[in-house]
């Protein structure tokens, strides 16, 4: 689901700040290492604002390619260090997955699918109270940020417990 910690006109981290740095040695590497996914803390300073590329999803949602089209973002940002807030590279890696590039850069200049992704960031923060990334709702609970793995089993196995209890 679309979210944006820092959007447009809010200023975006710097890769090289302390902060980022941290993070991503103690908490993103270590998680990312123990579920066998390939990840780089991006080089592309200061970070891009997100905003054009989640109007890109709506329009790949649109498409029926939703999926794929997040799937090629998520890889050109966070392993190959793309700058997905310019339009060229949105364009390219929307043709990359087989969506009309001259459609798709149109309806991102034209702002054709703003207001989907309005509606989408409204239910993020006012309806879902998303605060951070990755956000994980399993039955009731939220869980904001990342989590380990037991973490994550213990409450999937907490609410399949509720759920056959429900059944019974």
């Amino acid at each position: 689901m679309p979210f944006e910690l820092r959007p447009h006109p809010m200023a975006t981290l710097r890769p090289e700040s302390s902060y980022l740095q941290r993070v991503w040695k103690e908490s993103v590497y270590p998680l990312a290492r123990q579920i066998g996914v390939t990840i780089v803390l991006p080089r592309v300073s200061p970070q891009p604002h997100t905003g054009r590329a989640f109007e890109g999803y709506q329009y790949a949602k649109a498409e029926g390619t939703a999926r794929e089209y997040t799937h090629r973002i998520l890889r050109a940002f966070f392993q190959e260090q793309q700058d997905i807030g310019k339009l060229s590279v949105l364009v390219r890696l929307a043709k990359e997955i087989g969506l009309d590039p001259n459609e798709f850069r149109s309806a991102l200049q034209a702002r054709q699918y703003a207001e989907a992704h309005r509606e989408a960031l409204h239910y993020a923060y006012d309806l879902a109270g998303i605060i951070a990334v990755p956000t994980i709702v399993i039955g009731e609970q939220i869980l904001s940020g990342v989590q380990d793995r037991q973490t994550l089993r213990d409450v999937i196995n907490e609410e399949l417990r509720e759920q056959r209890r429900k059944s019974a």
